[in-house]
C-alpha cells in the first residue's frame, strides 16, 4: 500500500513539473508572438502616418507600389502573427479545461478522504479513548510511539485541510486564467477580422495601380533600369573611396598597400571591437521610419524579371528628420557628386557607416562623432513629399545586412 502510494506521489510530482515546464515555455512563447504583434502594429501607424504626411503629394507609380508592397507584407505578417497567438491560446485553453477537470477530481477525492479521516477522529475523539489507547500499551516505548502517533495523525488533518485549501484556491486561480485566455482569443479574431479587411483594400487598390502599369511596362522599366545604373554609380564611387581610405591607411602604418581591410591603431582596434560587441543593438540612424526596401538582390514589385541590388536599406522617415550616426566613430569623408544629396560616410574602427540623400549636413571631414549624434537632415523630396534614408554598412569594401546591426531592424 505504502509502495502504491509514493509510486502515486511520485507520478503527480512529475506530471506537475511537466505541466509547469509546459506553462511556462508557452507563456514566453506567447510574450515574444505579443511582442513581435505589437512592433507590427507600430510599423503600420508609421506607415498610415507617413502616408497622410504626403496625401496631397503626387507620388510616382513605382513608389505608390513599393509602398502598397510593404504593407502588403507587414498586414500579412501581423495576420500570421496573430493567428500564431490565438492557436497557442486555443492550446492553453484546452490545456486549462483538462487541468481544471482533473483538480476538481482531485478536490473531489481529497475532501471525501478528509470527510472519512473527520468521522473516524470523532468517533475517537474523547479524551478517555486516547487515555485508554495510551495505558493499554505493553511498555513505554510502545506507549511513546503511540502518543506519537496520535500527533501525526492531528497533523496530517491540519495538512489535508491545508492541501484541499491550496487546491480551492488553485482551482479558482485556473478558472480566472481561462476565462481571461478566452476574452483574449476573441479580441485577437476580432482584430485579426479588421486587419484582413485592410489587407483585402490594399491588395485591390495594389491590382488596380498594376493593371494601369501593364499598359505601359516597357516605360517602367526603363525607369527602374535607369534608377539602379544611377544607384550603382554612386555605390562604384563610394566603393572607391573607402578602398583609397584603405590603402592611406596601410601606407601610413607601413604596411602592404594591397590589403583589403584598414590597418588599425589601438584606439581602432577598440572602437571596431565595441563596434562588434554591440551587433544587434545599434539605433536606428533615424528616430522614426520603417524599412521600405531591404538589403540584397530582390525581384522588382513591378517587373519582376528585373533585379533590384541593394547594398543597403531605404528607410521612410518623416519631413525634417534627422541622420543619426549609430555608433562612435570619425567622419571619414563627405561627398558630394553631381546630381545626387550629399552622402556622409562614419568610420567604425574597420566599420564604416554611410547616410545617403542628405539636405544638410552638420559635420565635416575628421570630425569625432557619438551614437545618436545628428550629423545631417534627411533630404524630402518636394514633387511626392518623401523622406527616404539610404543606409549602408560595411566592413571595408564588403557590405553587411544593416538588419542584422540594427535593433529590431
Amino acid at each position: 500500500m505504502k509502495v502504491r502510494q509514493l509510486t502515486y506521489k511520485l507520478f503527480f510530482i512529475l506530471g506537475f513539473l511537466l505541466v509547469s515546464s509546459l506553462g511556462f515555455s508557452q507563456s514566453d512563447k506567447q510574450k515574444q508572438l505579443e511582442s513581435r504583434r505589437q512592433e507590427l502594429r507600430r510599423e503600420i501607424q508609421k506607415i498610415n502616418e507617413l502616408r497622410n504626411e504626403n496625401k496631397s503629394k503626387a507620388k510616382s507609380e513605382l513608389s505608390l507600389i513599393e509602398d502598397f508592397n510593404y504593407k502588403i507584407n507587414v498586414l500579412s505578417n501581423l495576420i500570421k502573427v496573430t493567428n500564431q497567438q490565438a492557436n497557442l491560446l486555443t492550446r492553453e485553453i484546452s490545456s486549462n479545461q483538462n487541468k481544471i477537470s482533473d483538480l476538481r477530481d482531485e478536490l473531489k477525492q481529497l475532501k471525501d478522504d478528509y470527510a472519512a479521516m473527520i468521522v473516524k477522529s470523532y468517533k475517537s475523539k474523547n479524551q478517555q479513548s486516547r487515555i485508554m489507547f495510551l495505558l493499554s500499551s505493553d511498555d513505554f516505548k510502545q506507549a511513546y510511539k503511540r502518543l506519537q502517533y496520535i500527533k501525526q495523525y492531528s497533523d496530517h488533518q491540519k495538512q489535508q485541510g491545508e492541501i484541499i485549501k491550496a487546491k480551492a484556491i488553485e482551482l479558482q486561480e485556473t478558472n480566472v486564467r481561462l476565462l481571461k485566455q478566452q476574452e483574449d482569443k476573441k479580441k485577437l479574431i476580432a482584430e485579426n477580422r479588421v486587419v484582413q479587411k485592410s489587407l483585402e483594400a490594399e491588395r485591390k487598390q495594389h491590382q488596380t495601380l498594376m493593371a494601369s502599369i501593364n499598359k505601359n511596362l516597357s516605360r517602367y522599366a526603363s525607369q527602374i533600369r535607369q534608377k539602379q545604373r544611377e544607384a550603382n554609380r554612386i555605390d562604384k564611387e563610394i566603393d572607391k573611396i573607402i578602398k583609397a581610405a584603405i590603402v592611406k591607411s596601410n601606407k601610413k602604418a607601413g604596411k602592404t598597400t594591397s590589403s583589403k581591410s584598414f590597418a588599425l591603431t589601438a584606439e581602432e582596434a577598440v572602437l571596431a571591437s565595441n563596434f562588434i560587441s554591440n551587433k544587434g543593438k545599434l539605433p536606428w540612424p533615424v528616430e522614426k521610419g520603417f524599412v521600405r526596401l531591404g538589403y540584397g538582390t530582390q525581384p522588382h514589385p513591378i517587373d519582376r524579371s528585373l533585379k533590384i541590388q541593394s547594398n543597403g536599406v531605404r528607410i521612410a522617415t518623416e519631413k525634417g528628420a534627422k541622420a543619426r550616426a549609430v555608433f562612435d566613430g570619425e567622419v571619414s569623408e563627405i561627398l558630394k557628386m553631381k546630381n545626387v544629396n550629399p552622402i556622409v560616410m562614419i568610420r567604425h574602427g574597420n566599420y564604416l557607416t554611410v547616410y545617403r540623400n542628405l539636405s544638410q549636413v552638420y559635420v565635416k571631414k575628421g570630425d569625432k562623432v557619438k551614437t545618436k549624434q545628428a550629423i545631417g537632415e534627411v533630404f524630402t523630396n518636394p514633387s511626392n513629399g518623401e523622406t527616404i534614408l539610404r543606409f549602408t554598412l560595411s566592413k571595408g569594401t564588403a557590405t553587411e545586412n544593416p538588419a542584422s546591426w540594427i535593433y529590431k531592424m
